[in-house]
């Protein structure tokens, strides 16, 4: 079975984590934790780093240090992990649904400005797959109504997007610089893993403070076992950061592979009828996390009947999010009630994605390929 997705190590990974056991720091205290903080944000043009367990740790503090009251709202793409909106959920919030685009399959930014109202407090912009939100349009409406911005890029590790493309100064800037806070997961199928992990990039010293102390059980510098709020354990270790730290050396290579990746599967799969493949708009650089595709129903069958077709031949994959929408545990809590987002529906039925992680091979890529063409009988 050729894996959805395997991690690539080398020697370097060896080497560090080695460091790390020989000199005892294998816990959440030690030097290369803050080394890889600074040189993450460093690399995604952000001032601090803060780590913790895991992405959706991530997104738990970013929304914690909103201080949101019952009822304040978040505006966010229901075609996402269900990470985004539980991480509301939990801080006493109301996650608010938009539909996604259909070429992209990010965030729709122009259903956003429907959904402001006096209780809305942020936006949270999710980076689908690799491709870039089109953040100038989110960065505006924020701006415009006082709106702070929680951007996920789990999975667009290296991604870039064209900012101020209309203007006479049009930048590249990475997924990761823009908004108040922008979280990351260093799961194991991401472009940089430390096997579990995460963390938080802000250009704010006093938000960086906060999350600190919210990832740490809200310990005060002061008098360490007083706590003035509740926080989470949710640290990072030396060793996961000793595996980061490895990868971030090489992060042009991972990104120039991911991207070749893509680039090879659209090659060799471009002009199947009813197959809709990834786009990359020209106002993005995507890393093509996962590479998705999407059926049409003219095709007879769904993701899940592709996926077993699949399965039989030895390919696995993955099927695309469930909308938030949809999750049965928020329907129990009477959340999202006749609500529709009908391209994330359609999304989630038709649509699943291929072996994409860093070991898969060519000949790999080139079998899945081609069994996706026999299935589809062209």
């Amino acid at each position: 079975m050729i894996p959805v997705s395997e991690p690539l190590l080398a020697d370097r990974e060896s080497e560090y984590v080695g460091t790390c056991i020989k000199t005892g720091w294998i816990s959440s205290s030690g030097p290369l934790i803050e080394e890889f903080e600074q040189k993450w944000s460093q690399y995604c043009g952000r001032k601090y780093g803060v780590s913790v367990c895991n992405g959706t740790a991530a997104l738990q503090v970013s929304v914690s240090a909103l201080h949101l009251a019952e009822g304040d709202e978040v505006i966010m793409p229901t075609f996402t992990i269900i990470s985004c909106a539980l991480a509301v959920v939990y801080a006493g919030g109301t996650p608010v649904l938009v539909d996604v685009d259909p070429r992209t399959w990010t965030m729709d930014v122009a259903q956003i400005a429907d959904k402001i109202t006096p209780r809305t407090k942020a936006i949270m912009v999710v980076h689908i797959y690799g491709h870039p939100v089109d953040m100038d349009p989110i960065i505006a409406l924020a701006d415009r109504h006082g709106l702070a911005i929680i951007e996920d890029a789990a999975e667009a590790h290296g991604a870039e997007y064209l900012s101020q493309r209309n203007s006479t100064a049009p930048q590249w800037k990475r997924c990761g610089s823009f908004g108040t806070a922008s979280c990351f997961s260093f799961y194991a199928n991401k472009l940089i893993t430390t096997g579990e992990g995460g963390m938080v990039l802000t250009d704010d010293p006093e938000l960086a403070g906060t999350l600190r102390s919210l990832r740490n059980l809200y310990f005060q510098p002061e008098r360490r076992f007083s706590h003035e709020e509740l926080g989470f354990n949710f640290r990072f270790t030396n060793m996961q950061a000793a595996l980061g730290l490895a990868q971030l050396e090489r992060m042009d290579q991972i990104v120039a592979r991911k991207r070749w990746m893509g680039q090879e599967y659209t090659k060799r799969l471009q002009g199947i009828a009813g197959l809709q493949l990834p786009v990359e708009e020209p106002w993005a650089k995507s890393v093509y996390w996962m590479y998705g595709v999407v059926l049409s129903e003219d095709m007879g069958m769904d993701a899940s009947g592709f996926a077993t077709k699949l399965a039989d031949r030895g390919v696995d994959t993955r099927p695309f999010f469930l909308g938030m929408h949809e999750q049965p545990v928020f329907q129990r809590r009477g959340l999202f009630q006749g609500e529709r987002y009908p391209i994330a529906e359609r999304l989630a039925q038709q649509g699943l994605y291929l072996p994409s992680g860093m070991a898969l091979t060519e000949e790999q890529l080139e079998y899945v390929a081609k069994t996706v063409r026999e299935i589809l009988h062209q």
